[in-house]
C-alpha cells in the first residue's frame, strides 16, 4: 500500500491533495485501475493521465480540479434544470463529484445509442476512468490538429452523430468543436461531456444552436459548402419531444 501511495503521489506531481490520492488507491484496490503513468491532457478544469487495467489496456483516467468559484459560476448552469441532479449538494467538493457523475452519465448514454466516445468504465468522487483513445499513452489527434482528409465526408458524418445525439440519446453536447472531436484512424471521437444536457433541459437549443455554429464554422474553412446551420438546427428542433 505504501509503494502504491508513493507512486500515485509522484505521477499527481502534488497538483491534487490527499484526498484525491485516496480515491486513485481505491480504484486501484477495487480493481479498475492497475497503474497510473503521466499527464496526457492538461486545462483550467481537470487533467487526463495515462492508466492501465490489471489486463494492460489502456485506460484515460480524468482528474478534477478542486472547484474553483469561477468553475461554480461557469457550470451552474450546466446542472440546475437537469433532474438527474435534483436534490445534489453543489458546494465545495460537492459540486465537483456531481459534475464527475455527470460526465460519466452521459458518456453512458451517448455510448448506449451508437455514438462515438470513449467508453465510461468507472467514476468515484472526482475522478472519471475511460476507455483511451489513442495508442501507448498517446492520445489520438484533435480535429482542429488533424483535418479529415474527405472533409464533405466527414462533416455529414458529424451532422448524423448531432442528430442521432439529440434524437434518439435526447443529450445536446453544449461544447462540441473542434477541440472536443478526437480523430482515431479515420474516426471521429467525440469527447468532453461533462456539459453535455437533455434535451429537455431548459437551455437545450441554445446550446445546440451553439454547438452546430461551431460545427459549420469549422467545416466551412475547410472549403465545405455547409448550408445554413439555422437550417440544420430548425431541421432538429422540429423533430425533438
Amino acid at each position: 500500500m505504501a509503494e502504491k501511495d508513493s507512486s500515485v503521489r509522484e505521477v499527481l506531481e502534488d497538483v491534487f491533495d490527499q484526498r484525491t490520492v485516496l480515491a486513485v488507491l481505491h480504484l486501484m484496490n477495487r480493481g479498475v485501475l492497475a497503474k497510473l503513468y503521466g499527464t496526457v491532457s492538461t486545462g483550467k478544469e481537470a487533467r487526463v493521465y495515462w492508466g492501465k487495467d490489471r489486463d494492460g489496456r489502456d485506460l484515460a483516467v480524468k482528474i478534477y480540479l478542486i472547484v474553483t468559484a469561477e468553475f461554480r459560476r461557469g457550470r451552474l448552469k450546466y446542472i440546475l434544470g437537469d433532474p438527474r441532479f435534483e436534490g445534489a449538494s453543489l458546494r465545495g467538493r460537492e459540486l465537483i463529484y456531481a459534475w464527475a457523475r455527470k460526465e460519466y452519465r452521459n458518456l453512458r448514454r451517448a455510448s448506449q445509442f451508437g455514438i462515438p466516445c470513449p467508453k465510461p468504465i468507472a467514476v468515484y468522487e472526482n475522478i472519471l476512468v475511460m476507455e483511451f483513445i489513442g495508442r501507448d499513452g498517446v492520445p489520438a489527434p484533435l480535429l482542429k490538429d488533424s483535418p479529415p482528409s474527405r472533409p464533405y465526408e466527414a462533416f455529414r458524418e458529424l451532422q448524423s452523430y448531432i442528430e442521432r445525439m439529440v434524437l434518439e440519446a435526447g443529450l445536446v453536447h453544449a461544447d462540441l468543436s473542434e477541440y472536443n472531436i478526437l480523430v482515431e484512424d479515420d474516426r471521429l471521437v467525440i469527447i468532453d461531456w461533462g456539459s453535455a444536457v437533455l434535451s429537455s433541459h431548459p437551455n437545450a437549443e441554445e446550446f445546440l444552436l451553439n454547438d452546430i455554429r461551431n460545427v459549420y464554422r469549422f467545416f466551412r474553412e475547410l472549403g465545405v459548402d455547409t448550408g445554413r446551420p439555422e437550417e440544420f438546427f430548425e431541421h432538429i428542433r422540429s423533430q425533438m419531444r
